[in-house]
């Protein structure tokens, strides 16, 4: 099958629906143009010996002219203890999706994470920057990474942190829920980056993938995806209670009762990067899209959770 770019009319292959970028995915797209969404046993990535033949099955089937792989395993502690089923989904499992999509030349969209890098220094970090991740889960998704680049096809995989969205479980839903029961929070303040919708995970895909010209378009490739400026987790919490407390929430913590704290004496079993900073030059160039600020994607976000209240 010939892949062509700039589809007419679309149609998506997803692969991970459930999560809070597949679910952006689903929203996005029309009945017509999402061909396919599998539900997880019809293509269980924590078995990745079946994966390709089950994804080329698929392919055959619905004739996608693009698959969106927004599975992953993202439980960032938990992955210290379950190193192979991390490795199975997170690099295994995207290998040998790749291999289908390549060998069938559709094009694949992959996401990938800010934990590929140590977080050392204040810079952001540049696609072409050495990784060096800190945990399992890092170590699973830059794998994953490298599997899909292997597999030879045509690809875009998104770099991106601090995803957060109305659906499903997230930092953002957690402080909003927390601030409503509880007198004080103390919420990490030394770990940098930019929180990141799962709306902008699906939409700004999108348009670069429609905006490609063919196999030899040389935009292909690796992106790093957040929105503009930079906060603290800390900061991060406050400016959603605050928000949330204009839009007429309960909200019970008071602001003075928001307090920092370094990670030492937040501790987990995974390490993160301080400084989880991305340059979104090359995306911006190679689209001439322009990114909101983080606190828009927040704002968005608790906008939809106040009007479903």
């Amino acid at each position: 099958m010939a892949m062509s770019t700039n589809p007419n009319p679309l149609r998506v292959l997803l692969i991970g629906s459930t999560g809070q970028v597949g679910h952006a995915w689903k929203s996005l797209l029309s009945a017509e143009e999402l061909v396919a969404a599998p539900a997880r046993e019809e293509v269980d990535l924590s078995q990745p010996e079946f994966v390709a033949a089950r994804v080329q099955e698929m392919i055959e089937s619905c004739q996608p002219t693009l698959i969106v792989n927004a599975a992953a395993y993202t439980a960032v502690d938990q992955a210290e203890q379950e190193q192979t089923l991390a490795f199975d989904i997170n690099a295994r499992a995207p290998g040998a999706l790749a291999k289908a999509a390549a060998n069938l030349d559709v094009p694949l969209i992959h996401y990938s994470t800010d934990y590929v890098f140590d977080g050392q220094g204040q810079r952001p970090y540049v696609e072409t920057d050495p990784v060096a991740p800190l945990s399992v889960y890092g170590h699973s998704k830059l794998a994953g990474e490298q599997a899909v680049q292997a597999a030879g096809g045509a690809h875009l995989i998104f770099r991106t942190s601090w995803v957060f969205s109305a659906h499903g479980q997230n930092f953002l839903k957690t402080m909003l829920s927390l601030a409503q029961t509880r007198d004080q929070l103390r919420v990490v303040q030394d770990q940098v980056g930019a929180p990141t919708s799962a709306h902008l995970l699906a939409h700004l895909p999108l348009q670069l993938f429609q905006q490609l010209k063919g196999r030899d378009d040389p935009r292909w490739g690796l992106y790093h995806l957040c929105p503009t400026g930079q906060t603290s987790w800390h900061e991060y919490a406050r400016y959603v209670i605050e928000r949330a407390r204009a839009l007429g929430w309960p909200i019970r913590v008071k602001d003075d009762a928001i307090h920092g704290i370094s990670s030492d004496e937040f501790p987990v079993k995974a390490t993160r990067p301080s400084n989880s900073r991305l340059c979104t030059v090359k995306f911006e160039q190679a689209t001439g899209i322009g990114l909101a600020h983080w606190r828009d994607g927040v704002d968005e976000v608790l906008d939809d959770l106040s009007r479903a209240a």
